[in-house]
């Protein structure tokens, strides 16, 4: 079983990210489940969700506390929150960032990779210019870096699930696919240091 924790500020479509990345895999034959945990419910606020798949029926009805995997939408948020708290060492933390973070050594156990969704968000005019809605890109570069679910699923999931724009939420989508760049593919030993070059054989 594969667990994914989801963090984001209020407005950002953290919640709906999770589930629409939980109806692309069950798409794709998995066994899902997705819901969120609210603090202050206003935008702007911190806002935690959380991702299971596998492939038999999953029974476990707790938050996930030991995540195999980290997805972090706001760029803001590391600073404020320990968005690595119970990660599991090697794994993923995907961050939607446009440079590479100021403290790199807080993520030294873990796999690190980025994609500006902000950027693509305001490209294809997601939200406001003052509020961005980035969930749609932060599902493709999910996609790209856990390799599952597939892109066409991915896809799929929004075209059949958002209602507003479709087609940009795609092109978001697919266009935040290729645009990640692999910060740290592996660790331990041998690890190569931080850079901001693609390595596009990385892989979960």
């Amino acid at each position: 079983m594969i667990e994914v924790r989801f963090h984001g500020r209020g407005g950002q479509g953290t919640v709906v990210a999770s589930i629409l990345m939980a109806k692309a895999l069950f798409q794709a034959g998995y066994f899902v489940q997705s819901f969120p945990l609210f603090g202050v419910e206003r935008r702007g606020a911190p806002v935690e969700a959380y991702l299971r798949w596998n492939t038999r029926k999953i029974l476990i009805r707790t938050n996930v506390y030991t995540p195999d995997h980290v997805v972090v939408l706001d760029p803001t948020l590391p600073a404020a929150v320990d968005v690595s708290r119970g990660l599991k060492p090697g794994g993923w933390i995907l961050l939607n960032a446009s440079a590479m973070p100021e403290d790199p050594a807080v993520f030294a156990s873990f796999r690190l990779a980025m994609v500006d969704a902000t950027r693509i968000a305001l490209k294809y005019a997601l939200g406001t210019r003052t509020h961005p809605i980035v969930n749609t890109a932060m599902m493709g570069a999910f996609a790209r870096v856990l390799e599952e679910p597939p892109l066409d699923a991915v896809v799929h999931a929004i075209r059949e699930e958002i209602p507003i724009r479709p087609e940009a939420n795609i092109a978001a989508a697919q266009e935040a696919y290729e645009s990640v760049v692999f910060l740290r593919p592996n660790v331990g030993k041998g690890a190569q240091p931080l850079s901001l070059t693609v390595d596009s054989s990385a892989a979960l």
